[in-house]
C-alpha cells in the first residue's frame, strides 16, 4: 500500500477536465417526489480517508463521486455521477445523439436537462446502446419515445432480456449485496461500487434497437455524425461494441476498458466472460483506432486524452486480462484448483503500480476463479468435493465434530485475536447455519464481516460483507428495483416467454400432470405448443398435427397479461375478453396451479 503512487494526481486532473456544471442539488426524484438517486449523499468523501475504509478504495470513490456535465472534446459531452454509468451526448447537425441512457428514465431525463441547460434545447436525434446491461439502456424513455434511430450490437435484445428475466430475481437479490443498496452512505458504509457510486432506483425501460451493428468496420451516419464500429462479443457483455467518431477523433470503449479491473464473473451472477477474447479485442481496438483518436472515453469513469496515453491505457488493460487468463490456465494445468490459483496469483509489478488495474469492481481473486470455472466448471476433481452435504447439514456436522457451538465460537474468537478473519468467518458461518437461533454467533459474525468489508480495496467485496453483516442483525430485505418491467417483458421473444414460464414450474408438483396446450398468437400469426411431461414444460414452435388438450387464440400482450394473472395471481382472469379457446379450459388452471413466484428476499447469510 505504501508503494502505491498516491502522489500522482493525473486521474483527478482527468476526472475534472472539461467540467461545465453540476446538477444542484445532485438528487433525482420521481414525479411523486420519491428519491431515485442522491449523489450528494457522498459529500463526506471530500474528507480524509478514515480507519473504516481502504485508502485505495477511498481514492477511487472520490473520483467516481464527481458529478456533472463535462466536455470530452468538441461536440462530445458526458454527464457523470447521475447513475452507475455515464451518459454521453454527441452533437449532430440538428440535435444530439445519446449514448447509454443510464439505468432509469428519471436519471436519464435529469442528465439530458443538465446538458440542455448549458448547450441549448437540442432534440435527441439518435440513441446508441453500447451493450446489453441495464445501466446502458434502462433510462431510454427518459430521452426519447423511440421515434429516432437506435443502434445496438447484434443480438442485443436476446441478451438484454434473457439476463434480466430468466435469472433476474436471483440477480436482483444478489445485486442488493453487490451495490450495497441498503447500506448507509457513510465512511462506515457504502463507498460506491468501484465502477460508479451505485444504481438508481427509478423506472427501467427498453425500446428495441432499429439498427443492428453486425460486423467490425460497419459505418453508420446518424444526424450527420459518422460512426465506425468494432464488435466485441463475449467481453464485458455477450453483445457489446466499441466505436470511433472519426470526425471528432473520439473513441468510445463501452465497458471494455475502464479505470479498474472489471469482472470476468460479476458477483451478482452472470455467464462467465471470456478474458482471452477480451484481451484480443483490446489489441484490435488499438490497431483499428489508436491513430485516429485523440480521446478515449467509456461508459464509466473519466476519459483518457492523447494518442500515446490511449495506447498505454489499452495495452495495460489488455495485458491485465491476458495475464490473468494465461496464468490461470498455466496453473490449472499444473493441478492447482481455482481457490489455490487465486491465492498465489500476483499481478506483475508494473501493472500493480497503475491505478486503473486495481480490483475496485472485479478482483484478481474472483476473476481467477471465474476463469477456472469457464474451463473446468465448479468441480476441482477431488472426489471429497463431488458429493458434499449442503450448507446446513455440513455446518451441523462441523459444529458437532468441533465440540459444539461454544467450542467453535471459542475457536473463532482465537482466530479473530490472531487476525485471521477469513477463517473466523468460516467457523462462525458454520455455527449460524447449524443453529439459526444462536444470536451471539450472528452478532460476532456480523462484526467479522464488518471488519473484512471495511478493510477491502474492492468496493463490491466491501458491499457484500457489510450487507451480510446488516442482514445478520436485521434480516433480509429485497431490492427495490425490478428489471422485469413492462418494457422488458414486452421485449421477450415468443420463445423466451415460454422459456420463462417453464422456469416457474414446480417440477415435483407437476410430476403427475400430462397435458398439451396450443397457443395461437393471433397478432403475430404464430403457433406454439407447450407440453407438460414429467414435471417439464416443453416448448415446440409451429407444431404439426392435433393432440392438444386446449387451444387458445389470443394476442401476445394478452398472453403476457394472462400469465401474470392480470395482477391477481397466476391463472386469474381466464374468462376475460380477448381469449378464444377450444378444448378443456381447466387445463390452463392445472398449468397455473404448478407455477410459483420467485422469492425476492431469499436468505443469503443465514439458513
Amino acid at each position: 500500500m505504501a508503494d502505491l503512487p498516491f502522489q500522482d494526481r493525473t486521474d483527478f486532473e482527468h476526472a475534472d477536465r472539461g467540467f461545465i456544471a453540476k446538477l444542484t442539488p445532485g438528487v433525482v426524484r420521481t414525479s411523486d417526489g420519491e428519491v431515485v438517486w442522491d449523489n450528494d449523499a457522498y459529500d463526506f468523501l471530500a474528507g480524509d480517508c478514515p480507519q473504516t475504509a481502504h485508502p485505495s478504495l477511498w481514492r477511487q470513490a472520490q473520483l467516481c463521486a464527481r458529478q456533472g456535465l463535462y466536455e470530452v472534446t468538441d461536440g462530445v459531452y458526458q454527464v457523470r455521477g447521475l447513475d452507475l454509468s455515464n451518459m454521453t451526448l454527441v452533437e449532430g447537425d440538428t440535435g444530439v445523439i445519446v449514448i447509454d441512457p443510464l439505468v432509469s428514465a428519471e436519471c436519464a431525463a435529469a442528465a439530458l436537462r443538465l446538458y440542455r441547460d448549458h448547450r441549448g434545447d437540442r432534440p435527441v436525434t439518435g440513441v446508441v446502446y453500447t451493450h446489453s446491461h441495464v445501466d446502458h439502456f434502462g433510462g431510454v424513455r427518459g430521452v426519447t419515445d423511440g421515434n429516432v434511430p437506435i443502434l445496438a450490437p447484434a443480438h442485443f435484445m436476446e441478451h438484454a432480456v434473457a439476463e434480466n428475466v430468466y435469472a433476474g430475481n436471483a440477480m436482483n437479490r444478489r445485486a442488493l449485496y453487490m451495490y450495497g443498496q441498503r447500506l448507509p452512505r457513510s465512511p462506515e458504509g457504502q463507498l460506491g461500487c468501484g465502477l460508479g457510486m451505485g444504481t438508481s432506483q427509478g423506472t427501467v425501460s427498453l425500446i428495441p434497437p432499429t439498427v443492428d451493428i453486425t460486423r467490425t468496420g460497419q459505418e453508420e451516419t446518424v444526424d450527420g455524425v459518422r460512426v465506425v464500429f468494432q464488435l466485441t462479443p463475449g467481453t464485458e457483455a455477450p453483445a457489446e461494441m466499441n466505436f470511433l467518431f472519426p470526425d471528432r477523433r473520439a473513441l468510445c470503449l463501452a465497458e471494455n476498458a475502464t479505470h479498474n479491473l472489471h469482472n470476468v464473473l460479476t458477483l451478482r451472477g452472470a455467464v462467465v466472460r471470456d478474458a482471452r477474447v477480451w484481451a484480443r479485442y483490446l489489441t484490435e481496438a488499438v490497431e483499428l483506432f489508436a491513430d485516429r483518436a485523440d480521446v478515449a472515453f467509456a461508459s464509466h469513469h473519466w476519459p483518457t486524452w492523447g494518442r500515446d496515453d490511449i495506447v498505454t491505457f489499452l495495452s495495460q488493460q489488455r495485458d491485465l486480462y491476458a495475464y490473468l487468463h494465461d496464468q490461470t490456465l498455466r496453473l490449472l494445468n499444473q493441478g492447482l484448483t481455482g481457490a489455490e490459483i487465486a491465492e498465489v496469483m500476483q499481478v506483475p509489478p508494473a501493472l500493480e503500480q497503475v491505478w486503473h488495474t486495481h480490483g475496485y469492481y472485479g478482483s484478481v481473486s474472483h476473476n481467477v476463479k471465474a476463469i477456472y470455472q469457464r474451463y473446468l466448471g465448479w468441480f476441482d476433481g477431488n472426489p471429497a468435493h463431488l458429493w458434499e452435504h449442503p450448507p446446513i447439514e455440513q455446518a451441523r456436522r462441523y459444529v458437532e465434530s468441533f465440540g459444539g457451538t461454544s467450542a467453535v465460537v471459542g475457536l473463532a474468537d482465537r482466530y479473530i485475536e490472531e487476525g485471521d478473519l477469513r477463517f473466523a468467518a468460516t467457523l462462525l458461518n458454520h455455527v449460524v447455519y447449524a443453529d439459526e437461533n444462536d444470536a451471539s454467533a450472528r452478532r460476532l459474525l456480523a462484526r467479522v464481516y464488518t471488519r473484512l468489508g471495511q478493510g477491502a480495496e474492492n468496493a463490491t467485496w466491501r458491499n457484500f460483507y457489510l450487507t451480510g453483516a446488516g442482514e445478520l442483525k436485521n434480516g433480509p430485505s429485497p431490492g427495490s428495483t425490478s428489471t422485469t418491467t413492462p418494457d422488458m417483458l414486452s421485449a421477450l421473444s415468443s420463445e423466451q416467454i415460454f422459456d420463462s414460464l417453464a422456469i416457474r414450474v414446480n417440477g415435483p408438483h407437476a410430476w403427475n400432470e400430462r397435458f398439451a396446450i396450443d397457443w395461437h398468437l393471433t397478432d403475430l400469426d404464430e403457433r406454439h405448443r407447450t407440453t407438460m411431461s414429467n414435471g417439464a414444460l416443453v416448448h415446440q414452435k409451429s407444431p404439426t398435427g392435433n393432440g392438444a388438450d386446449l387451444t387458445l387464440r389470443l394476442t401476445r400482450q394478452r398472453l403476457l397479461a394472462l400469465l401474470a394473472g392480470d395482477g391477481d395471481g397466476p391463472g386469474h382472469g381466464l374468462d376475460h375478453d380477448g381469449i378464444d379457446h377450444d378444448g378443456d379450459l381447466t387445463v390452463l388452471r392445472r398449468l397455473t396451479s404448478v407455477l410459483e413466484e420467485p422469492k425476492p428476499d431469499f436468505a443469503i447469510v443465514t439458513p
